[in-house]
């Protein structure tokens, strides 16, 4: 049976491609079993490839997209993380933000260590796993945080929303 998260990433998934797709990108999936690659692109003249990785939500109060640590390690000029956020009214298409692979894994690093750095809700150390989050606001219910975080505060992924060019400049 197919879970309801399934659905939401293919969702995702070819909602990228459409909008690869109108904007002269030359798209497809990319075959089942492809590591860390869901989308081809190439422009039209064959110019520029790129592979991306879509990583879809539609709901969670944090606002944010499950990873692994893996994640802080796949590093590539040519790959690109499409996040996009399908918590919306049904009217509205959803967000997405393209962000380089490199600036990916630099976020999760840093945050994945003030997360083992900052004690738990009754002064524990936090046990190191794999999990991590990608976050639009990583100062949310945060008093106080180091300077290597506060560029990481609410609006820091706003200049990846909706930034397709980001893939002919690249």
């Amino acid at each position: 049976m197919t879970s309801q998260s399934t659905l939401i990433g293919s969702a995702g998934t070819y909602f990228v491609l459409f909008q690869l797709l109108r904007r002269d990108w030359i798209a497809a999936l990319a075959p089942e079993g492809v590591p860390n690659t869901d989308i081809i692109v190439t422009d039209i003249e064959g110019n520029r490839q790129c592979a991306i990785q879509v990583k879809t939500r539609s709901m969670g109060s944090d606002k944010g997209w499950h990873m692994s640590k893996k994640h802080e390690e796949v590093i590539s000029p040519t790959l690109f993380y499409c996040f996009v956020d399908m918590e919306k009214e049904d009217a509205d298409l959803p967000a997405t933000f393209i962000i380089p692979s490199s600036v990916v894994a630099a976020v999760l690093s840093e945050a994945h260590k003030l997360w083992l750095d900052t004690p738990g809700l009754k002064g524990q150390a936090h046990n190191d796993n794999k999990m991590r989050r990608l976050l639009p606001d990583y100062l949310r219910k945060r008093e106080s945080a180091p300077d290597v975080i506060k560029r990481l505060g609410a609006g820091w992924m706003e200049q990846y929303r909706e930034n397709w060019n980001i893939l002919r400049l690249q």
